[in-house]
């Protein structure tokens, strides 16, 4: 297994990246939340997991352990695969996942897409005794959490699953509602609060 990627950035977008290593480049599979703190690096050290199917190896990503080890939790629960795993981690924190949980948060959960109410109850019924083992004593904080930039979301969207007509409707609705958005990861939040 791949632990980690040491790198340049040759290639950004809110849903992969590629890292150069020594001449090879990795395809990698990122949540927005990765996104958000590696958007303005050239080089970075990364987090990885590689999964496997019957299409082959997939990389996915993470800019620190935590998210990472959320990640893997995350997959383990009977209905939850890599990708749905990554929009969980692309909607809220990974702070806010544990959260979620271990507070046994059914409606933050289901506001995620592909997770409805029978899944969120299986996440938090796997996960809430593994997630307390792991987190200690330390307290689960909820946060709150142009041309370019449209498109970017939207190649972004599509590639997390989203229908590409419902994307664009989205878009269109929350750029002209909110025409001073200029990050990529704030509109992709708006249209994932939307796409229930």
């Amino acid at each position: 297994m791949i632990a980690y990627l040491q790198g340049k950035l040759t290639h950004k977008t809110p849903a992969f990246v590629y890292v150069d290593c020594n001449g090879v480049g990795y395809h990698v599979n990122i949540s927005l939340n990765t996104y958000s703190k590696l958007e303005n690096l050239d080089a970075i050290k990364i987090m990885t997991y590689m999964h496997t199917n019957d299409d082959g190896p997939t990389l996915y990503g993470f800019m620190d352990e935590a998210e990472r080890e959320i990640f893997v939790l995350l997959i383990s629960v009977s209905g939850v695969g890599p990708n749905t795993a990554r929009v969980i981690l692309s909607y809220m924190t990974t702070e806010e996942t544990k959260s979620a949980v271990v507070h046994e948060n059914v409606a933050a959960l289901n506001k995620v897409k592909g997770i409805g109410p029978k899944t969120a109850k299986r996440i938090i019924l796997d996960l809430k005794d593994k997630i307390l083992k792991i987190s200690g004593d330390q307290p689960l904080i909820i946060t709150q959490s142009n041309n370019t930039v449209r498109n970017e979301a939207l190649s972004a969207l599509v590639a997390l699953g989203f229908p590409k007509n419902s994307v664009e409707k989205q878009l269109k609705s929350i750029l002209s509602t909110n025409p001073d958005i200029d990050q990529v990861e704030d509109i992709i939040k708006l249209v994932l609060k939307q796409m229930r």
